[in-house]
């Protein structure tokens, strides 16, 4: 019997956002990935999750000798939205990734892990291809969920942004990711779980 299919998200670009509450929580976020790559020198790196390619984006400003790559399922927006960005981008599947094993120096995955069917088929993805550090975030249960709801967003499905099929709090996803990788260190921009983690 074939997997599961992974479930898309919706299309609401968060990092575009002029609200300013959402721009302040965005911007807690960005420092918190800033602050999980400083010191890196990545000579591989691949954003798997990329969306409409804005962080894969700001990685190729970050490490612009790097060789840098953004992966996403197939989806015609997606397409549309990659037409501008100066990165290659493929469509793909986080739990079957077209890299070989310990070929990715920096392997990102923000906000991906909570669409994805079978999360731990996916981690053993990255961590597969992870010669260096993973970075992964997740939206912080149940804190997104009633900010959802405060925003009045979703409130039919109690605040469950559509896609999200995986809820984790700050703890369980430190353990999930633990349990494949060495987690370095853990970032709670309010309200998302971020960690650093290495092979072995």
């Amino acid at each position: 019997m074939d997997a599961p299919a992974n479930v898309a998200g919706n299309h609401y670009d968060k990092y575009a956002s002029t609200n300013p509450i959402e721009r302040r929580m965005m911007s807690g976020f960005l420092a918190a990935f800033d602050g999980m790559v400083d010191g890196l020198e990545p000579a591989v790196l691949v954003e798997v999750g990329a969306g409409e390619g804005e962080i894969t984006a700001r990685l190729r400003e970050r490490f612009p000798t790097a060789s840098v790559l953004g992966l996403d399922l197939a989806d015609d927006e997606l397409r549309r939205a990659w037409g501008g960005l100066d990165v290659p981008m493929l469509f793909g599947d986080a739990r079957a990734l077209p890299f070989d094993d310990d070929s990715v120096d920096l392997v990102v995955a923000l906000e991906v892990l909570e669409h994805v069917p079978e999360p731990g088929a996916a981690l053993a993805e990255l961590h597969r291809i992870c010669r260096g550090r993973l970075v992964a975030s997740v939206p912080r249960e149940p804190i997104w969920r009633a900010g959802n709801l405060a925003r009045g967003r979703y409130v039919r499905d109690l605040g469950n942004t559509p896609g999200h099929v995986n809820h984790w709090s700050a703890r369980a996803f430190v353990d999930f990711v633990g349990a494949e990788l060495t987690v370095d260190s853990v970032a709670r921009p309010l309200p998302w779980t971020m960690v650093s983690a290495h092979p072995g």
